[in-house]
């Protein structure tokens, strides 16, 4: 069967990155995405039809994570930030990437898998403190102490091979393996038909990462 590995596909432009970069090294991936109560669902549509261009095994778990609320992405009475703000965003979600890894951590025992790859970035990563490198670090210990895998001799690795870069560097990643970024949707306010607006802070990053990296902006606009 070879390698697996658990990539967790959000269907925007780091993750669809992350996919293709662990297929590049040999793994058998399997995609994990989360319908998590999110004001835009067209990322998930995008991350469907990322795995079924990739021929990758793909599952979307219902959490709801807009019971809690305290985010833009999924309290519609939050408004939508048009700028780039300083500190922690209102677009940052309550504990979500803790979540998301538990559950992939999950499906990794089950799949015998001992990898996890996750697009999380230290650079472009508008100030989200569940993407940093000592976060990584935390929950890959934990990983390691509370899993039957662990205690049987595997070894747990959650995998962030775009952590280090800008998000021109990862553009020039994915463009080196081929990937179609107009599959891919990363706007916090796209429209039914996945067509970006411009002007939140996740499309200023992505928009100024293909300006970086002197690539043609394949992105849908309104």
């Amino acid at each position: 069967m070879g390698k697996k590995a658990v990539v967790l596909l959000s269907g925007g432009l780091d993750s669809a990155t992350t996919l293709v970069l662990a297929q590049s090294e040999g793994f058998s991936c399997y995609a994990l995405s989360f319908d998590y109560g999110q004001r835009n669902r067209t990322e998930l549509h995008a991350a469907e039809n990322i795995a079924a261009h990739f021929h990758v095994e793909h599952k979307i778990l219902r959490i709801g994570l807009d019971g809690i609320g305290g985010s833009a992405l999924t309290d519609q009475t939050i408004d939508m930030p048009q700028q780039l703000e300083d500190g922690i965003p209102v677009t940052y979600v309550p504990a979500r990437n803790t979540v998301f890894l538990s559950l992939a951590l999950g499906w990794a025992e089950v799949l015998e898998a001992d990898d996890i790859f996750i697009g999380v970035n230290a650079v472009d990563y508008s100030g989200y403190p569940d993407c940093r490198p000592e976060f990584i670090e935390a929950f890959e210990r934990m990983a390691n102490l509370a899993t039957k895998a662990a205690s049987d001799g595997r070894v747990i690795r959650i995998r962030t091979p775009l952590i280090n870069l800008s998000k021109g560097q990862i553009i020039e990643q994915g463009m080196a393996h081929g990937l179609d970024y107009s599959m891919s949707v990363s706007c916090y306010a796209a429209d039914t038909e996945g067509r970006a607006c411009g002007t939140c802070d996740s499309c200023r990053l992505r928009s100024k990462g293909f300006l970086d990296a002197g690539f043609d902006d394949p992105t849908y606009y309104q």
